[in-house]
């Protein structure tokens, strides 16, 4: 099964020895590798009612290599961990392995090894590899009063998607397929990088939950707007289908693997790049000369909020069920 998953992989030119031994070697030219892993699990994840084997691998993939671009780096190299119950149709688990394939050369990165085991539950951990194009990569806590906050790539689709397949439907496609397979926007990270991002993140968890991470981590506040954040008129159309709030999918639903960056005041956004908020000062509450007119709630202790206001009810997903 290890022999059909990795047949045929193609693989980019950092990859000195691809699969078949113990381990895999990588060439770094940079000197730099950024590595992150996620893990995937059947009924928490995925569900294998809900999708193909492939449409599995593919997001299973773009779960990790998002985390790579929102570093500011090109993904290189997927190691892949799959865990199967002994009665799992081949057909799945070699479908897991062609969507991580498809994922991995779309994104100029090389399948080079993993480990198949018996499991009660199916698992996937896929672990990515980068390198930076920049000398730095891009962290969670550069971000700085003043800044734009600004995101490339959709919101609230998958978390729709999500909705309409958990009422046991199977369209519009168009969500639907967002949860199912997202599309992220791998290559933004790196052309964000070299543009000057100060901060950014990819949205797996929700967006105030993930922009939350960024304020935490940089130590400062950030106001989103609701305007800029109004949800695309497909997504309108589902909500009210399902008598349910578009914002909310668009402010708290995760797994469309958008990026988030925060941008000096005055820098040119890169193409695909759209400002959706400010970064304000945390420590005495006074906002910098380009922020909006409203004033957040500092004294809630909430570093995010929309339109000066925090949000009520829970930012994004929690694994472990705590209140948001």
């Amino acid at each position: 099964m290890i022999d059909a998953i990795v047949a045929g992989a193609a693989q980019p030119a950092t990859t000195v020895l691809g699969p078949g031994d113990d381990a895999a070697v990588l060439a770094v030219p940079s000197g730099r590798t950024v590595a992150t892993v996620d893990v995937l699990v059947d009924g928490v994840h995925f569900r294998t009612d809900w999708a193909t084997g492939e449409q599995i691998g593919r997001r299973a993939a773009l779960a990790s290599l998002a985390d790579v671009a929102a570093m500011g780096a090109r993904p290189t190299a997927l190691l892949v961990g799959v865990c199967a119950p002994a009665d799992t149709p081949i057909e799945l688990v070699t479908g897991i392995g062609r969507g991580l394939q498809a994922e991995a050369q779309a994104a100029g990165a090389g399948l080079v090894g993993g480990d198949l085991t018996s499991s009660p539950v199916l698992t996937i951990s896929v672990t990515a590899l980068g390198e930076p194009v920049d000398a730095e990569p891009v962290l969670r806590s550069g971000a700085r009063p003043g800044d734009v906050v600004a995101v490339c790539g959709r919101l609230g689709w998958a978390a729709a998607g999500l909705d309409v397949l958990s009422r046991g439907f199977r369209s519009p496609a168009a969500v639907v397929n967002a949860y199912r397979v997202p599309e992220p926007p791998l290559a933004a990270g790196p052309v964000a990088a070299v543009a000057g991002a100060t901060a950014m993140i990819d949205v797996s968890d929700g967006l105030l939950a993930d922009v939350g991470h960024i304020a935490d981590a940089s130590g400062v506040r950030i106001d989103l707007s609701a305007t800029a954040l109004t949800p695309a008129p497909r997504l309108l159309e589902v909500a009210s289908a399902l008598g349910r709030n578009a914002s909310t999918w668009v402010l708290t639903g995760g797994d469309d693997h958008a990026l988030v960056a925060t941008f000096p005041a005055g820098a040119a956004l890169p193409d695909g790049w759209q400002p959706i908020g400010t970064v304000l000062e945390d420590a005495d509450g006074q906002t910098p000369d380009s922020a909006p007119d409203t004033v957040p709630d500092l004294a809630s202790g909430v570093r995010v909020t929309v339109d000066g206001q925090s949000h009520t009810g829970a930012a994004g997903w929690d694994h472990f069920g705590r209140p948001g």
